[in-house]
């Protein structure tokens, strides 16, 4: 391990790859709250968060695991799901009395179409104000589940439909 006075020992969760302090530090210091996006192997998280000095704080937050409550039938970590989750959250932030926020990923790829832009399309859908550009969302094909349909009708059964009745029971929460 290198040594002597002008070495200097980088923070552990940049050492292990789990933060970005550059991208953190231009969140931070920002005025609005965080729409914290992150996937996992089975579900789509989505928290409201913002930064104290004594460490983050979390306000509202979803989990694609809720949706089942809506009566989504489909899986839980691909695009229609993260879709709704966005849409869960911002329900839930909207009823908080949260209206706006900024996109925070994380080390996820920034790639179009991803699944953490469909969460952000279905919170700026339900009505949070979270600045983007059109670009990165994916098509409204991709978030109703059509190209699953098209790809595998016996596994995906009618996702489209089951996508817009869960979306229709979600915005039926807000209010």
């Amino acid at each position: 391990m290198a040594t002597g006075p002008r070495y200097f020992v980088s923070f552990r969760r940049r050492r292990e790859g789990r933060t970005d302090y550059h991208a953190r530090h231009k969140l931070v210091v920002s005025v609005r709250p965080r729409m914290v996006v992150r996937k996992t192997n089975k579900h789509i998280i989505c928290q409201m968060v913002t930064a104290h000095l004594e460490g983050d704080r979390t306000h509202v937050t979803a989990n694609s695991a809720d949706l089942r409550k809506f009566g989504y039938e489909g899986s839980l970590c691909n695009t229609p799901a993260a879709y709704l989750t966005g849409i869960l959250f911002a329900v839930r932030s909207l009823n908080a009395g949260k209206d706006a926020a900024i996109l925070d990923i994380g080390l996820h790829r920034a790639s179009p179409g991803a699944r953490v832009f469909a969460a952000l399309k279905g919170a700026a859908e339900a009505g949070l104000d979270i600045p983007h550009s059109e670009e990165i969302l994916p098509s409204d094909e991709r978030c109703n589940g059509e190209h699953i349909a098209a790809y595998a009708p016996d596994r995906a059964g009618a996702l489209p439909a089951n996508v817009a009745a869960t979306r229709d029971a979600i915005m039926g929460e807000l209010n």
